[in-house]
């Protein structure tokens, strides 16, 4: 029986390459319920704050995710869709100015935070960020824009549900094509699709550095959001001051033929936790061997599952199929202290037990729902990357397989393609001081790509955390030492010991924890 082609699954898989630390908080406030920016509550008319040309009314940014709303200023500001056609359609900026704390010495130069995905909303992720950025608004505004097609920046968003409201099943390559010009013929009523690329986003920004008055700024990108503080200092390099780059893309990298392999490696450390640990070996055996075990057996087609849906309680029957433990074991990789439940979960099902497993590739599919714009992520990955994104032979056996690069592949021949600059591809060499962040087991942007991305940055600076997976910004002293590089623009001089305290996460080896 073929593997099915999820449209859904090539989402979820790129939510995982460039996306942020979904379900952890550096906060301990309460949980927060508007999933948007709200106007703020006011008695009586609230005077607009004004930053260069644009004009601000209060508003609270807040997500399921976060704990509690960050207070700001919001806005929209347009821009044409097409720069070579001014007077064509427009689309309004999404827009977030989260003023430094009251009293603050203000300096000129604010940080404007940008997301991953590609597909991700910078004014939605930045509260689940927030406590990162604490010390940089004792000095500076934090600026987000919802890159256009993401937030609510013309939101590119298609794909049919079935009739349970999950995500359409495409069993071949054949409906994958079907269901990609779907989308193109819906999203095109509303955009065109060859504007909505890195470069194009890359020029909105500069277009709002201008409007607010902003001689230099300093960009903070996460994931994918490292491709477009890149291509902005690449390309407006007289407007940055510094750049952080967190869990950092290359320049050089194309998306799509990284995706397996990367994985299969993060996935040897992280099993390794367990493997060195005799009391592990004998809770839980191999993690890699039991992961082998299912995935063999579900290959040759989904298992009935009779399980306890982890939100609501309820017993449940259903089927637990391959491609959902592949992103549930990706997903999960990507931040240790959830790879740390694996181990466990894989013992279970390698002897037929999936239940726990099943509950487990819910909870995700739960947590991922609207988080990415899928009609921006192709537009950004088919102009950039498309035509490169080829499988690899060597792949066919890993835990992801080529099932991903052959539907990607397969997406990218239909999808509409913008205008990519010549040099893209071009390594960032610049003398803008840089900070580099990698975590030790990232499996989607492992510290191989901060060395790489260092190697023609004249100041910069990698430190890759140990332990730790993908988006490291809020981890241990970071906040402090991301601080101290803003205000200072050298790198060099970071005092990086603190990180050294950071520490492994221990697989679970029984649902009490871990082995003391």
């Amino acid at each position: 029986m073929p593997r099915k082609y999820r449209l859904v699954l090539a989402v979820v898989a790129l939510i995982a390459l460039f996306g942020y630390r979904y379900w952890q908080s550096h906060s301990a406030k309460k949980p927060a319920t508007a999933t948007t920016a709200t106007p703020a509550k006011e008695a009586e008319p609230v005077k607009q704050r004004h930053y260069g040309t644009l004009a601000f009314k209060p508003c609270t940014l807040s997500t399921p995710m976060a704990r509690e709303g960050v207070t700001a200023q919001c806005t929209t500001f347009t821009v044409p869709e097409n720069r070579e056609q001014p007077d064509g359609r427009k689309i309004a900026l999404n827009i977030a100015w989260v003023p430094a704390n009251e009293g603050a010495e203000l300096a000129p130069d604010p940080v404007f935070f940008i997301a991953g995905g590609p597909g991700q909303s910078a004014v939605k992720s930045y509260p689940q960020l927030a406590g990162a950025f604490d010390r940089i608004l004792d000095k500076r505004d934090v600026i987000l824009v919802d890159q256009r097609g993401t937030g609510e920046s013309n939101p590119l968003k298609c794909g049919g549900k079935d009739e349970n409201g999950d995500p359409t099943e495409a069993e071949t390559l054949a409906d994958v094509e079907k269901a990609t010009r779907d989308c193109v013929a819906e999203l095109s009523k509303v955009a065109d699709l060859t504007r909505y690329d890195t470069t194009t986003a890359v020029a909105d920004l500069d277009a709002v550095r201008k409007a607010m008055g902003i001689e230099k700024i300093n960009l903070m990108g996460v994931s994918y959001g490292t491709r477009v503080a890149q291509q902005y200092a690449m390309r407006y390099p007289n407007s940055t001051r510094t750049i952080v780059l967190d869990s950092v893309v290359p320049n050089t990298t194309i998306l799509g033929n990284i995706w397996a392999r990367n994985l299969e490696d993060a996935l040897d450390q992280q099993f390794a936790l367990c493997t060195r640990n005799a009391d592990c070996v004998k809770a839980v055996g191999n993690p890699r061997d039991s992961l082998n075990t299912v995935m063999a057996t579900l290959r040759k087609g989904p298992v009935p599952v009779t399980y306890r849906d982890p939100t609501t309680g309820i017993v449940k029957t259903d089927t637990l199929k391959a491609e959902e433990v592949a992103n549930l074991v990706r997903m999960f990789a990507y931040m240790p202290a959830m790879a740390a439940l694996i181990p466990q979960q894989l013992h279970e099902a390698a002897q037929g037990r999936y239940d726990s497993l099943k509950a487990m590739t819910d909870m995700l599919k739960s947590g991922l729902e609207d988080q990415m714009m899928m009609g921006m992520q192709m537009s950004v990955i088919c102009t950039e990357d498309g035509d490169s994104v080829v499988s690899n032979e060597d792949d066919k056996d890993t835990v992801l397989g080529t099932t991903l690069t052959d539907a990607m592949s397969a997406m990218c021949k239909i999808w509409p393609k913008g205008k990519m600059p010549a040099d893209f591809h071009n390594a960032l060499a610049t003398d803008v001081p840089a900070l580099i962040l990698e975590g030790e087991l990232d499996p989607v942007t492992p510290p191989k790509y901060g060395e790489e991305t260092l190697k023609t940055l004249k100041n910069g600076r990698l430190f890759v955390l140990r332990g730790q997976g993908h988006n490291v910004i809020g981890v241990g002293c970071m906040p402090k030492l991301f601080a101290k590089f803003i205000d200072t623009a050298d790198a060099k001089q970071l005092d990086g010991k603190c990180l050294d305290n950071l520490s492994y996460t221990p697989p679970f080896t029984s649902y009490n924890g871990w082995t003391p």
